[in-house]
C-alpha cells in the first residue's frame, strides 16, 4: 500500500474515510506513544519510563523503510489514531514452516478515544495484506483478551506451545 494510499471504509465508497498507510518520518511520536499505550492497556510496569520509549523510537526509525518490516498507521482529522507492525522472522525450516519464513504481527493499538470504530482492525489488515505480499505462509501475534475476538474471526487460533520468558 502506497504513501498516501486511501482505502474505502464501510459507508464510504468514496475513498475519504480513515487514512491507512505506511508509517513515514513524521509518525515516529505517534508510533511509540501507540506502543505505550498499548502496554498501558496491558498494565506492563513501567510503560511510562523514558528509556524504552527513546529506544523504540530508533527502532522504528530504524526500520520504517526495511522490507521486511510493514509498519502501518491508520489516521483521521485528528491525527494518527491506530497502528499495526509486521516483521518477517527467519527461523531453521519446520514441519508446520517449511519455508522457515513467518510474520510476527504486533502493537496493534487504537487510541482510547477512538476505540471501537474499526482502527485496530483497519491497521491490522494492512499489515495482513503486506504480509501476504512476502510471500511468508504464516503469522503469529499475542493477542490481548481486547484483540483476541478480532485475532479469531481473521481465522487465528491459539497454539499448544504458549511462549515462555526470563530476563537476562
Amino acid at each position: 500500500m502506497g504513501e498516501g494510499a486511501r482505502r474505502p471504509t464501510a459507508g464510504d465508497a468514496a475513498g475519504t474515510g480513515p487514512l491507512v498507510r505506511r508509517a513515514a518520518a513524521r509518525d515516529l511520536g505517534s508510533l511509540v506513544a501507540l506502543r505505550r499505550e498499548m502496554f498501558r492497556a496491558m498494565g506492563v510496569a513501567d510503560a511510562e519510563s523514558r528509556p524504552w520509549q527513546e529506544a523504540a523510537g530508533r527502532w522504528f526509525a530504524e526500520r520504517l523503510t526495511h522490507p521486511d518490516y510493514g509498519i502501518f498507521v491508520v489516521e483521521t482529522d485528528e491525527g494518527v489514531v491506530a497502528g499495526a507492525v509486521g516483521a518477517v522472522r527467519d527461523a531453521a525450516p519446520s514441519p508446520a514452516c517449511p519455508e522457515g519464513r513467518d510474520v510476527l504481527v504486533s502493537t496493534v493499538c487504537t487510541v482510547p478515544s477512538q476505540r471501537g470504530r474499526g482502527h485496530a482492525r483497519r491497521a491490522f489488515g494492512a499489515v495482513m495484506e503486506w504480509a501476504r505480499s512476502t510471500g511468508v505462509r504464516r503469522v503469529e501475534l499475542m493477542a490481548t483478551s481486547a484483540g483476541r475476538s478480532m485475532y479469531e474471526r481473521e481465522g487465528f487460533a491459539e497454539v499448544a506451545w504458549p511462549a515462555m520468558r526470563k530476563a537476562l
